[in-house]
């Protein structure tokens, strides 16, 4: 366990130890604060990135993800607890409860404890049936893989299709399993999910849409996967990628609101003074008075602009950052920019079988732009979005 000295003062403490953590330490450090900051978290590792779990570290390319070396936390006097996250939270007397029962108080207390991997309750314990959500996990896949033959990935989302496309690289058969119509059918639309799912069935995946999973079977580890429709998958691994959940189980009864995340003000603040969200487990208010959590990794930064100065009483900077996410599958990276939604009309402007570009309009003007294998186009469209221009000047 790695862990950087401690301090008896209160101070700010950020509850968990991934991006949202690391980088609100250091705008802390970068805005001239100089009180304590302590960062508690359930992980072994210092805060690490997660994209490449799915992509390069299950592909055996890198196992150096760390965000911030040691030398960071010493040089800037950031204390660092791992194995030893929040558990609960006393807003009256400002004390949090960490994993082995002791007790640390804050000034004031940042959450950004991310997300929790939904899995499938009816499953037995069996070996070989895997979640992708922390560095050792993404081990324990990769070890497997490296003797499998056959692999099911059980949802169709980003991760379970970054998934499938890593163990096909590593020349594992690879079945991927969707109940929705296409991969990503929730996200951007049946339409662009069908290209997705296009793009893996030229790579070899069995794509099975439409279909849920009844059951798996296996002696002591797992051999079957069953489908909804009766259809009998065999399997040496099995990864489960049907989404996750905000962290917030610790909070119940804190008097910290909850609802699809921690519910946050537009600068993160919460209904509890001196508590603050940030990152993937914080609903935020947007400008039209919406709460929104977004799970996007480019989104932690700009939020961290906003929530540091705002807690230390500074100017707060005006953040009218354009959403965007990407994703990685085989050679082609998958891009979108603004908030496209899965009922959005979509216009696919250029396809040429496996790389494609698709506008998406909502009220006649253009919502988001999702591109496969063309992020100079995508890019480009970053000023309409941010305009909300008239589809029909992205479209000429």
């Amino acid at each position: 366990m790695y862990k950087l000295r401690m301090t008896t003062a209160r101070g700010i403490v950020i509850a968990g130890g991934g991006l949202a953590a690391a980088r609100t330490a250091d705008q802390l450090r970068r805005s001239d604060y100089t009180g304590p900051v302590t960062i508690v978290s359930d992980e072994d590792h210092l805060p690490y990135d997660r994209p490449p779990l799915s992509k390069e570290v299950l592909r055996a390319e890198t196992d150096d993800v760390t965000l911030k070396p040691a030398e960071f936390y010493e040089e800037n006097d950031i204390t660092v607890l791992l194995s030893n996250g929040a558990r609960s939270v006393d807003t009256a007397t400002k004390t949090l409860t960490l994993a082995d029962g002791s007790e640390l108080g804050y000034d004031e207390l940042i959450i950004a404890t991310g997300l929790v991997p939904k899995r499938i309750s009816s499953f037995p314990d069996l070996a070989g049936i895997h979640v992708l959500r922390n560095f050792d996990e993404s081990l324990a896949l990769r070890r497997e893989a490296a003797s499998a033959r056959r692999a099911v990935v059980v949802g169709a989302g980003f991760i379970g299709c970054e998934v499938a496309a890593s163990l096909r690289k590593l020349g594992v058969a690879v079945s991927l399993v969707e109940p929705q119509p296409a991969p990503l059918a929730s996200v951007l639309g049946q339409q662009i999910g069908e290209l997705v799912a296009r793009l893996h069935r030229a790579e070899g995946v069995d794509v099975y849409c439409g279909v849920g999973v009844s059951g798996v079977s296996g002696t002591d580890r797992v051999e079957k996967v069953v489908l909804s429709d009766g259809t009998e998958l065999d399997a040496d691994i099995v990864v489960v990628g049907i989404g996750s959940q905000p962290a917030t189980d610790w909070l119940e009864g804190s008097g910290i609101e909850l609802d699809n995340g921690v519910v946050c003000d537009a600068v993160g603040k919460t209904n509890v003074a001196n508590v603050w969200a940030i990152g993937d487990v914080a609903s935020w208010r947007n400008t039209v008075g919406h709460q929104v959590r977004v799970e996007h990794w480019s989104n932690v930064a700009d939020q961290a602009r906003v929530l540091v100065p705002a807690l230390l009483g500074q100017e707060v900077p005006a953040v009218s950052a354009v959403p965007y996410f990407w994703s990685d599958q085989y050679d082609v990276k998958i891009q979108c920019l603004g908030e496209p939604e899965a009922t959005d009309t979509v216009h696919v402007v250029a396809d040429d079988g496996r790389k494609f570009l698709a506008f998406y309009e909502r009220d006649g003007v253009v919502a988001g732009v999702v591109g496969g294998g063309m992020p100079g186009k995508v890019m480009k469209t970053r000023s309409k979005i941010a305009a909300g221009v008239p589809i029909a000047e992205v479209l000429n």
